[in-house]
């Protein structure tokens, strides 16, 4: 275990898949950079190697130097393995069985946002537990049964540890840091960022980041959690006013004066944007989408959703990459 008190030099491989998040990588990568420049020493080195050596492109098209090509056999400290879409695209045979070879060479492994995939694709998550980022938490729970899925911000079993998308990157770096060089050194690097809201491991990824609507309305803020957790049964709006404290029409002017919508707008918003994750993202049937977003029929789903985005389901699915 690595996560302990220690003032010796992490060796760190950061593997870049393709299509991987531009902000993930820099939550992983800059904090490292941050405690070594604070401490005024090389805490920890890093090397950022892809698939064949080539400059990745992250999510936003902007390609990544890297200082060459993945080398499963090199030894290293920590394997950190970072993709965000189309893990089954670039996770051929061949790839799967050298990041499983990576893994026997390395301290400890982590996959970062859907790294969680490419790890569990290399079957090195098998009968551990393991998180991912909060859109395709119950996709992964599917797709590996054999992993005790999570819905904390990352997770550490044994040798391995997962995160969601990019600030439990960040938050997992600091308890790295935190846990090897103390507390003072973790609160400086996150003080380079100004990061005051550090999350615990078992805190859970929201669906919606309330941010400062859940401080200065707070009523507001767990109604929008209640939302979140009933985007596939719909709760009615009084019963939401009432688990909050409120009457229905207070509820109705709070959320006018936080998000400008009524809290039955904001919730068909919420579901909708659920849907859309699944019609883009996923080949999930449309009766499925509209089961798991809380519609009664694909009918319903599909008059809903050309409201909101001005297209049929098929034809958004149809549109994207």
């Amino acid at each position: 275990m690595l996560f302990e008190s220690s003032d010796d030099t992490l060796d760190i491989t950061i593997l870049l898949l393709p299509d991987a998040s531009l902000m993930s990588l820099a939550a992983t990568l800059d904090p490292m950079r941050a405690a070594n420049r604070t401490a005024a020493r090389k805490l920890y080195r890093w090397k950022l190697v892809s698939l064949d050596g080539t400059h990745p492109k992250t999510t936003c098209g902007l390609p990544i130097p890297v200082e060459g090509r993945f080398a499963p056999k090199e030894r290293c400290d920590i394997l950190i393995v970072i993709s965000a879409f189309n893990v089954f695209h670039h996770c051929t045979p061949g790839v799967l069985h050298a990041i499983h070879a990576g893994a026997r060479n390395a301290g400890m492994t982590g996959g970062i946002e859907a790294g969680a995939w490419v790890l569990a694709l290399a079957g090195l998550l098998d009968g551990r537990r393991a998180t991912t980022h909060w859109e395709d938490l119950e996709e992964f729970a599917a797709r590996f049964p054999q992993v005790e899925v999570q819905r904390d911000r990352w997770v550490i079993d044994g040798p391995v540890f997962t995160t969601g998308g990019a600030m439990p990157a960040l938050d997992l770096m600091l308890a790295l840091i935190r846990t090897r060089q103390g507390y003072s050194t973790a609160m400086d690097v996150a003080s380079v960022y100004i990061y005051e809201q550090v999350k615990n491991a078992t805190d859970e990824q929201p669906f919606v980041s309330v941010g400062r609507i859940g401080r200065t309305e707070p009523r507001v803020g767990h109604a929008i959690r209640l939302m979140e957790q009933h985007i596939d049964r719909p709760l009615p709006v009084g019963a939401i006013a009432s688990r909050v404290g409120v009457s229905t029409r207070t509820l109705e002017t709070l959320f006018r004066q936080s998000v400008q919508a009524s809290p039955g707008a904001y919730y068909l918003s919420l579901r909708l944007k659920a849907a859309r994750r699944l019609v883009v993202d996923t080949r999930m049937s449309m009766a499925d989408t509209a089961v798991r977003t809380g519609f009664t029929s694909i009918a319903s789903l599909s008059r809903a959703f050309r409201r909101q985005y001005g297209m049929a389901p098929t034809a958004a699915r149809r549109q994207s990459p």
